[in-house]
């Protein structure tokens, strides 16, 4: 058995590829459009994953824009992703300076959480053991829901 792929429903292809790619960093490996169907799948991977995705077309995110709308509710139902990163303080402050809400802080060095714009949570994990605990993280509450 090999992990393939998570497909994430998209409302604007546009708005979750500024997310997913300007701010949180991942890389689109191929796009498919498909006009009989009406729809756009965007593949993405993980920069320490680019090249194994590139080789094997996993693992990656797929994000799935359908060209009639749909609501999709809140997608509270889906659970989330994970990512883990080199220094989750660095990470927060990065997408926190491009305007990405971080719902849940790193308050223990080790775990975070942000949305996607279409709602999708992500769990950003410290790579390896925890950071020692440091503002203004340990402070912050958390900001809604992930």
């Amino acid at each position: 058995m090999k992990y393939l792929h998570t497909m994430v429903r998209v409302c604007n292809l546009e708005e979750s590829l500024d997310f997913w790619v300007n701010k949180f960093g991942l890389i689109e490996t191929r796009r498919m459009e498909n006009e009989k169907g009406r729809f756009t799948l965007v593949f993405l991977a993980a920069a320490d994953d680019l090249e194994t995705a590139r080789a094997t077309n996993a693992p990656l995110v797929e994000l799935t824009y359908n060209w009639d709308p749909e609501d999709y509710g809140t997608a509270r139902n889906f659970g989330h992703l994970a990512y883990e990163v080199d220094n989750i303080y660095e990470t927060c402050e990065r997408l926190q300076a491009a305007g990405v809400t971080i719902n849940r802080p790193p308050r223990d060095g080790r775990m975070a959480f942000v949305r996607s714009p279409d709602l999708i949570s992500i769990e950003i994990l410290q790579k390896g053991g925890a950071l020692p605990l440091a503002e203004p993280w340990t402070s912050l509450p958390n900001i809604g829901v992930w």
